[in-house]
C-alpha cells in the first residue's frame, strides 16, 4: 500500500548575491524536505516486529519500508513530518525518506555562545513499529569522537526524553504529547549547551565553584578542538543528501571559525564566547583569559589542517594563513621548549644537582652541607 506524503509548502528562496552553484546549495536547501536515498542511514537495516514474527526475509540493503505497520503509526509519523516542516527553528535541518518513512536525519548547527558554535552535528533517527508508544531511536554521527557527556563516541545519545537516561516522569517520553521536534530542540538546548561539562552527573555539586569552573573551561577547550576535528571529517565525508549544505556552510563560516581559533589560542576570549558575526565581547580586554598549554598545542597542530580543508572547499580566506598560522606556531614552539626545560629541571632534582649559586658555579649537594 502506497503511503501518501504530506503536501509540502514551497519555501521562499533567500535573496543573496551568490553564484549559481551557491544558490543551488544554500537558497533552495529547505529546512525540511523529502528525499529518496537512505543508503548511509545508521538504522537502514533495522527490522520491525512484524518481520520478526512473520519470518519474512529482506533483500540485502532493502531495509524495512514500514508498509506493514498499523495505520495509526503511519498517520503519527505523517503528523510528525508536518510539525517539523512548519516549526523547525532556523538552526535545524531535517530530511525524511519517501521509501522509508520510519527513518529521519537531522543536522543541528551549533549555537553562538557555546563551544559548539558554527559546527554541524548530525543525528540519524528511526521510528519503532509501535510509534509513538516507544520513543524514536537516535544515533549521533560522532566519527568516533566524544564531544559531550550525553553523546558517546559509539553514537549513543543519553537523554531523558528518549528514555535512555534517568529523569523525572515529566522529562520522559510521553506517547500522547512528545514529538521528534521536542527531541531535536532538547538536543540543541540541553545537550549542545554553553557549559557541557556540567551535563556529567556529579559535576559541580561539591563546594568549590572556582575549581569546577576551571574544569568546565578545560572541558570546553577539548570540546571545541573535537568539534573542529568533526568539521574535517564532515568535509571529507558528508552525509548523503547534505553534501551541498555541508560545503556551503563551511564556505560561509570558515573565516569566523578560523578567527575564533586564533582568539582562543591567544587568550583574547574564553572558548565558546566568540560571536558568529566575527566579534567577541572581551577581545579587547586588558587581562587575557587563561588558556591551557594542551589546548594551544592541539590547536596549533589542527589549525593548518582547517585552513587547508576550508581552502579546498572553496572558502575565501584572504591571507588567513599568514595572519593566524604564525602566532600559533610560536606558541606551539614555546610549549615544546617549556616541556623540555621542565623535564631537565625534574631530572636535576632527582640527581641532586644544585642550581647555579651567586658566584655562577654549580656543584652537587652534599648531605652534610
Amino acid at each position: 500500500m502506497a503511503l501518501p506524503l504530506p503536501s509540502l509548502e514551497p519555501q521562499q528562496q533567500q535573496q543573496q548575491t551568490t553564484t549559481n552553484r551557491e544558490i543551488q546549495e544554500i537558497d533552495i536547501f529547505h529546512r525540511f524536505d523529502v528525499v529518496s536515498d537512505s543508503s548511509d542511514h545508521h538504522y537502514l537495516h533495522i527490522n520491525n516486529n512484524n518481520e520478526k514474527n512473520s519470518g519474512s526475509k529482506k533483500t540485502k540493503g532493502e531495509g524495512d519500508s514500514f508498509t506493514n505497520i498499523s495505520s495509526g503509526a503511519s498517520k503519527k509519523i505523517m503528523q510528525e513530518w508536518k510539525i517539523l516542516e512548519k516549526h523547525l527553528p532556523d538552526s535545524i535541518y531535517v530530511r525524511v525518506y519517501e521509501n522509508r518513512i520510519d527513518l529521519l536525519r537531522a543536522v543541528i548547527i551549533g549555537a553562538a555562545g557555546t563551544p559548539y558554535h558554527d559546527g554541524l552535528y548530525f543525528f540519524d533517527i528511526a521510528f519503532s513499529p509501535d510509534y509513538p508508544v516507544q520513543p524514536p531511536l537516535v544515533y549521533y554521527r560522532s566519527f568516533g569522537l566524544r564531544i559531550n557527556p550525553n553523546l558517546y563516541a559509539n553514537g549513543r545519545v543519553c537523554l531523558s526524553l528518549l528514555n535512555t537516561w534517568p529523569g523525572k516522569k515529566k522529562e520522559k517520553w510521553n506517547s500522547s504529547e512528545s514529538t521528534v521536534l521536542q527531541v531535536l530542540v532538547s538536543l540543541q538546548a540541553l545537550v549542545l549547551n554553553e557549559k557541557p561539562y556540567y551535563n556529567e552527573p556529579g559535576s559541580g555539586v561539591l563546594p568549590g565553584r572556582a575549581i569546577w569552573e576551571k574544569k568546565s573551561n578545560a572541558y570546553s577547550e577539548n570540546v571545541f578542538f573535537l568539534s573542529c576535528k568533526t568539521m574535517l571529517f564532515l568535509l571529507r565525508r558528508p552525509p548523503k543528501n547534505f553534501e551541498g549544505f555541508v560545503a556551503s556552510h563551511f564556505r560561509e563560516k570558515a573565516s569566523v571559525i578560523l578567527s575564533a581559533c586564533n582568539a582562543y589560542i591567544n587568550g583574547q576570549v574564553r572558548v565558546g564566547l566568540y560571536r558568529n558575526d566575527g566579534s567577541c565581547s572581551s577581545c579587547k580586554s586588558s587581562s587575557p583569559v587563561h588558556v591551557s598549554e594542551k589546548f594551544k598545542g592541539l590547536m596549533g597542530q589542527l589549525y593548518p589542517q582547517l585552513v587547508s580543508a576550508f581552502k579546498r572547499n572553496g572558502a575565501s580566506l584572504g591571507d588567513f594563513l599568514e595572519q593566524l598560522k604564525q602566532p600559533v606556531e610560536k606558541k606551539t614552539l614555546s610549549f615544546k621548549w617549556k616541556t623540555v626545560r621542565m623535564f631537565f629541571g625534574k631530572l636535576k632534582k632527582v640527581l641532586g644537582l644544585k642550581k647555579e649559586n651567586s658566584s655562577g658555579k654549580s656543584g652537587v649537594e652534599g648531605k652534610g652541607s
